[in-house]
Parts: structure tokens; C-alpha cells; sequence
């Protein structure tokens, strides 16, 4: 299937503009995804019907804790990612075509079919997941746009580096998304990601702007992205440009791919992160992959009364009909 967002540069050549790489794609060749092919002169995508992965998940996996709580999601992926980041805990299916020569599974699966499948399994919305959403647009785009005829809703689970024109084209279908904001370091970015803070920002900043519920996760790295001071940027730029309603999920870090010689997120770090947070002035903070911590719960912002309590996807929603604290009648934000 011809790919959408790109321009022909002449000579057979073509300018991906689906994300912030732009790859400049020489007939023949593919974008740094492994997924966006340039043949004869006009970019493809590989992965249009080619579904790797799809299951039927809490809301709260992705995690989205302030949009339908309770709720499950379809989640579906493709192969393949823009991303090459060292710690990615999906690497199997999101390095897939970049490790093995090209390599891309998956079943062929049509949107007709997978909003059919969410609506047979009770979800309230599909999520657009496991991988990078913006290397499998076409098919998150053209599923997007059914399932909002559907009465579902869309999530994205994403690194954020999609293109302004991508957003300006999915905002219409799209209702929240949680965006991995990895560090707040381009050092980091560009040595263990292959990639720039700035444009993740950017999206943050377009999101919010078009009316996305958002919500951040940053991922705790021991050594590496957990320096107070850089933290403390962080959560101050998420207080400050998205809102200090906006929620922040700081997650623990398990051996992965090739950073497998890093030891587990200590709790006490995830503690210091969480205390950080709440200092800057946010006021939805959580820590993850530690089932159990009262970091977990979501609180009023009046009272502190207990709205929604959690362990792990289990959950116990106090909340008022229309998303209003028990107490004091203060309205909860996101969407209920």
C-alpha cells in the first residue's frame, strides 16, 4: 500500500514525513523504521495488514489511568519501530526487521476486522501499542477513523516523535495517548535511542494543544536518566507547558535487550522520582512495575481524598458519576 505523508524529491527518490528522522530514501531503500520502503520512485508501507501482535488489555497496561479507568482496550502492533533504543522492552517485534535482514511477520488482519474484534470482546477503545504507532500509520489511521463510527476510542502508546503533519492528520480520531518522555537529556536521546529530545517536546506541546488527553511515562534507568536535577527539569516541564494536571508514570526498569547488565530500579529511586514530582507541582504521580506502592493510587487535588485505587490492574474507583471526588465534589481530570 502507497504510504501517506511523504514527497517526491525527483530522481526516484522520496522524504518520509512521517516522523522527525525525514528520511531521504533512495529508490530501493527503506527508512530507518525498516518498515517504509521507497519502490520506483513512491514510498510503500510493509506493514499495512501485517499484524503482529493483538490483545485484549486493561486500560490502566498502557498506562492510562485517567481515561475510562476500569475499561479495557483492543491492542494491536506491526513490526518495526523509528526508534532504536537500547533498553526497549519489546525489542522481539520492534527490532524485528532491523536485526533479521529485513524480517517482517505478522497476520493479515484489516480494520474492518480488528474494530469488529474490539467490539466483540467488550473494549471501549483500541490502543495502538507495543510498538511505535507512527511506523504502522496507515493502518492506526484507517482503524482510527472506523472505530470512531464504531463508537470506540483511540489510544496511542507512543515515543513521540511523530511528524506535526501526523498529528495535524490523527487528532480528529485520536482521544489520549501516553507518550514516553525517555529523559530530559538529548545526550541520552542521541546516544541510546538514535534519536532528539526536542521534537518528543514538540509532540507533548501538539498534543495537548489539539485537545489529546496525555499522559507522560519516563522509564528509570538506574545510572543513566535518574539525576534529580534532570528529573526535577522534567517534571517542572510537564507542570509548567502541559499542566499540572497532567499525569507523570515513572516506571521501574527490568534487564532488557541490550542493557541486560542493569540492575533492577531500586523502589527507592521510584520514591525520590515520585517526591520530585509532587514538588514540581504535579498533580498525578505514579510509579510503576511495583505492584503495591501507594504511589499507584490517584487522589483528589482538593482534598486528597481517594478517587482510584490500584493494584496492579485491579482497581476501585470511587469517583462520582461524571468524574467528581466523593467529598468534595472537586471534578477529577481526564475522562470517565
Amino acid at each position: 500500500m502507497e504510504a501517506l505523508l511523504y514527497e517526491k524529491l525527483g530522481g526516484k527518490q522520496v522524504q518520509c514525513r512521517i516522523c522527525n528522522h525525514f528520511c531521504k530514501i533512495k529508490d530501493g531503500k527503506k527508512g530507518i523504521c525498516n518498515v517504509r520502503e521507497n519502490q520506483g520512485g513512491k514510498l510503500v508501507t510493509l506493514v499495512f495488514d501485517r499484524v503482529i501482535a493483538t490483545s485484549v488489555d486493561p486500560i490502566e497496561k498502557k498506562p492510562i489511568f485517567h481515561f475510562k479507568p476500569g475499561s479495557y482496550s483492543y491492542s494491536l502492533a506491526t513490526v518495526g519501530c523509528n526508534f532504536k533504543c537500547q533498553f526497549c522492552q519489546n525489542s522481539d517485534i520492534a527490532q524485528m526487521p532491523a536485526g533479521k535482514k529485513g524480517m517482517i511477520q505478522g497476520k493479515k488482519i484489516r480494520p474492518e476486522t480488528i474494530v469488529e474484534q474490539a467490539l466483540s470482546t467488550g473494549c471501549q477503545s483500541i490502543s495502538y501499542t507495543y510498538t511505535e504507532p507512527s511506523v504502522f500509520f496507515e493502518l492506526a489511521y484507517e482503524t482510527a477513523k472506523l472505530a470512531k463510527e464504531n463508537n470506540l476510542s483511540n489510544i496511542f502508546v507512543t515515543n513521540g516523535y511523530m511528524s506535526s503533519d501526523l498529528i495535524h492528520l490523527i487528532a480528529p480520531f485520536l482521544d489520549a495517548a501516553n507518550v514516553d518522555l525517555k529523559a530530559f537529556d538529548d545526550k541520552f536521546y542521541q546516544t541510546y535511542c538514535q534519536a532528539r529530545l526536542e521534537p518528543v517536546k514538540k509532540t507533548l506541546k501538539l498534543m495537548k494543544k489539539a485537545g489529546i488527553l496525555v499522559e507522560v511515562t519516563t522509564l528509570l534507568i538506574p545510572g543513566l536518566n535518574d539525576d534529580p536535577e534532570e528529573l526535577t527539569n522534567l517534571a517542572r516541564f510537564i507542570a509548567k507547558t502541559l499542566g499540572c494536571e497532567t499525569p507523570w508514570h515513572i516506571s521501574r526498569f527490568h534487564p532488557s535487550y541490550r542493557m541486560t547488565d542493569i540492575a533492577l530500579t531500586p523502589v527507592a529511586s521510584l520514591e525520590r522520582a515520585y517526591g520530585i514530582g509532587q514538588k514540581a507541582g504535579l498533580y498525578n504521580v505514579y510509579t510503576g512495575n511495583v505492584p503495591g506502592l501507594a504511589s499507584e493510587n490517584t487522589h483528589c487535588h482538593d482534598c486528597d481524598t481517594l478517587l482510584v485505587k490500584r493494584y496492579g490492574y485491579t482497581i476501585e474507583n470511587y469517583l462520582k458519576e461524571k468524574g467528581t471526588c466523593p467529598k468534595c465534589d472537586a471534578q477529577a481530570y481526564g475522562i470517565y
